[in-house]
């Protein structure tokens, strides 16, 4: 007999799982409007939005995957695929671009030997190219786990990216640490 369910999960993760989805969704006069905390709560639990993630969340909510799916792939804070255990994201938008931004991106795909979306061959760095983060005044930023790194230069960035493979731990520019 198989402990799996229907989700892909087994049957204690679901139960723990739908526990948690519960106290979300009570949170909300429509069960549907908890659909962006539950992605974050089985985002949590396999560290990207995975197909057994979007199935449990269609499951709780009634809804059908594909349009959990296409919530999911919306936002850019979602991942669709397993990330490193740090997820660096260099802004490219115009003012950061000037500002130096795609100088950076292109400094830090060469240190990782990636590009953009790709992962490092040791699963600790995924390097993104991140559209906007509303940050303007301290471009060119880079974030790291979500958290800010303003006012970088493409060796700050690389001495940040070369830190975290060390172990090093490193501060955000706002904020406590990632």
């Amino acid at each position: 007999m198989s402990t799996e369910s229907a989700t892909g999960y087994d049957e204690a993760t679901v139960e723990r799982l739908r526990a948690d989805a519960a106290v979300i969704i009570a949170r909300y006069p429509e069960p549907r409007s908890a659909l962006l905390p539950l992605l974050h709560l089985v985002q949590s639990e396999d560290a990207y939005v995975s197909p057994a993630g979007i199935e449990f969340c269609a499951d709780v909510l009634i809804l059908s995957k594909a349009e959990v799916s296409a919530v999911a792939t919306f936002y850019s804070q979602y991942k669709r695929h397993p990330n490193g255990e740090y997820t660096v994201g260099v802004c490219t938008n115009t003012l950061c671009a000037v500002m130096g931004g795609d100088a950076i991106l292109e400094v830090l795909e060469s240190e990782l030997g990636v590009h953009a979306g790709q992962t490092t061959g040791d699963g600790m760095i995924t390097l993104e190219h991140i559209e906007c983060n509303a940050a303007c005044d301290y471009a060119p930023v880079v974030m790291v786990n979500w958290e800010f790194f303003d006012n970088q230069t493409p060796s700050s960035a690389t001495e940040l990216v070369n830190s975290l493979r060390a172990g090093v731990p490193v501060a955000p520019t706002r904020g406590g640490p990632p």
